[in-house]
C-alpha cells in the first residue's frame, strides 16, 4: 500500500504521517528531508524543483516492490506530483491512499506555522506569508481529508487506521 500525505505546511501532515508510519512499521519518505539532502549535496545550483519528488517516487517504488507499505509526506501541491504517486502505485500494483491534511481554523494554522521550530538541519521553516502564497491546486478527485483543527494527532491517526482497516 502507498499512502501519500498532502497539504500545506503547518497543517499537521508530518506529525500524522510519521506516527502512522511508526504504527504500521512502514517506510517513511519525507520530501523535506530528501530536498534538503539534495541542497546539502550542492548538486543543483538553485531550487531543487521536482528532484525531491522524483527521488521519493523511485525509492517508494523500490520499497513497494519489496512488499513494504510506504508513507510519503509532502505538500504535493500540483496535479503532476499527485499523478506521479498514482503512477508509482500502478507500477507496483498496490493500492494508493491519498490523504489531504488541512487545518480549517486559520488562526490555529497560522499559530502552528509561526511557532514551529525546524527539525531538519539547514532547512528554514516557512513563514505564514510563504504558506499563504504557496501554490496549491484543487484536487481532480477528492482525497481522504483529515482536518486537524478539531482533532488531536492521536485521534486523527486512529481515524486513519480505522479507514485503512487496521
Amino acid at each position: 500500500m502507498l499512502i501519500v500525505f498532502s497539504g500545506l505546511p503547518g497543517t499537521g501532515k508530518t506529525t500524522l504521517a510519521y506516527e502512522l508510519a511508526r504504527r504500521l512499521n512502514a517506510v517513511y519518505l519525507r520530501i523535506d528531508v530528501i530536498e534538503q539532502a539534495i541542497r546539502d549535496a550542492g548538486v543543483l545550483a538553485g531550487d531543487v524543483g521536482s528532484s525531491g519528488y522524483g527521488v521519493a517516487n523511485a525509492v517508494a517504488l523500490s520499497n513497494l516492490g519489496l512488499g513494504h507499505c510506504v508513507i510519503a509526506d509532502g505538500v504535493n501541491p500540483v496535479r503532476e506530483s499527485r499523478a506521479a504517486w498514482q503512477t508509482v502505485a500502478l507500477a507496483a500494483g498496490v493500492e494508493l491512499v491519498d490523504v489531504e491534511v488541512i487545518c480549517s481554523d486559520r488562526q490555529e494554522h497560522q499559530r502552528r506555522v509561526e511557532c514551529r521550530t525546524g527539525d531538519i538541519p539547514g532547512l528554514t521553516p516557512p513563514t505564514w506569508r510563504s504558506v499563504m502564497a504557496h501554490e496549491y491546486e484543487a484536487w481532480a478527485q477528492a482525497p481522504l481529508s483529515v482536518d486537524t483543527a478539531n482533532l488531536s494527532a492521536a485521534e486523527a491517526v486512529e481515524r486513519l487506521l480505522a479507514h485503512l482497516g487496521r
